[in-house]
């Protein structure tokens, strides 16, 4: 569904972020882009929903370089929850979820059909009904990033980008989110690429993993082919101890402290 070949971006300084990347994201999957901070995980994200261009290289929606399609027509199939969530202005939370629905509305913000519903059942989904009058900037940072969670849903795209979307987020609320996604993901048979930087998380909820490391591939594939201890100890630097997750699974990691605590 959205490939890169030989992609790379630096910085106006000329220090390369992303060196040289090439692969396929297929639909219908939940992919983790995963990494240290600096690795490129975010600068990635921006490439692929074609909000920031490549120095060198492609990527390619559907056979077709992301460059070329109109705006609009990319916000109908693309979604993507940017870093940081919303900021706290005095647009009501219904208001806010409503702007979802830009790439269908005409000049005049009409569309053919009437939205109500589709705002209704995402501020329900992310507990968020009883605030929709509320402003945002009265809300949480954990509220608003629900509020840009349920923004991003009713676009209705086939693919949906998160940059950290658990940032603000207490567990609770982590859970529900990604629940949330996951749960989307399949019945609607969507894409989703997220940059995580809980690799206990990643592990639970992506069906294959990107891990980044100085701009290049470190691993790539399944949660239980790519996270061992030996990759998390090259690639973070950190000493873990793997265990694994009695009802799915899955590994998980434990710390392990440098000193004595």
């Amino acid at each position: 569904m959205i490939e890169a070949k030989a992609l790379s971006k630096k910085l106006p300084n000329g220090k390369p972020v992303i060196k040289h990347l090439s692969f396929a994201f297929q639909e219908g999957r939940f992919y983790g882009i995963i990494g240290p901070n600096g690795a490129g995980k975010s600068t990635l994200l921006q490439l692929l929903s074609g909000a920031a261009h490549p120095s060198e290289g492609i990527v390619l929606f559907e056979g077709q370089n992301i460059a070329k399609y109109p705006a609009k027509q990319l916000a109908r199939r693309l979604a993507m929850l940017q870093q940081g969530g919303l900021p706290p202005v005095a647009f009501t939370v219904r208001e806010t979820v409503g702007m979802g629905r830009f790439p269908y509305q005409n000049w005049f913000g009409d569309e053919t059909r009437d939205p109500s519903e589709l705002i209704d059942s995402a501020l329900a989904a992310m507990g968020l009904a009883e605030l929709a009058n509320r402003p945002l900037d009265r809300l949480s940072g954990g509220e608003r990033q629900r509020a840009a969670l349920a923004k991003v849903m009713v676009q209705e795209a086939d693919m949906l980008l998160l940059d950290e979307p658990t940032t603000f987020l207490d567990i609770g609320y982590q859970v529900q989110l990604l629940d949330t996604v996951r749960s989307w993901q399949r019945q609607q048979g969507m894409t989703v690429i997220a940059v995580l930087h809980d690799l206990n998380l990643a592990a639970l909820y992506c069906d294959e993993l990107l891990v980044l490391h100085d701009g290049v591939i470190a691993d790539a594939g399944a949660p239980e082919k790519v996270l061992n201890e030996q990759l998390i100890r090259r690639v973070y630097g950190a000493n873990t101890s793997i265990v694994y997750h009695p009802v799915t699974g899955m590994p998980q990691f434990l710390l392990q402290p440098s000193v004595n605590v």
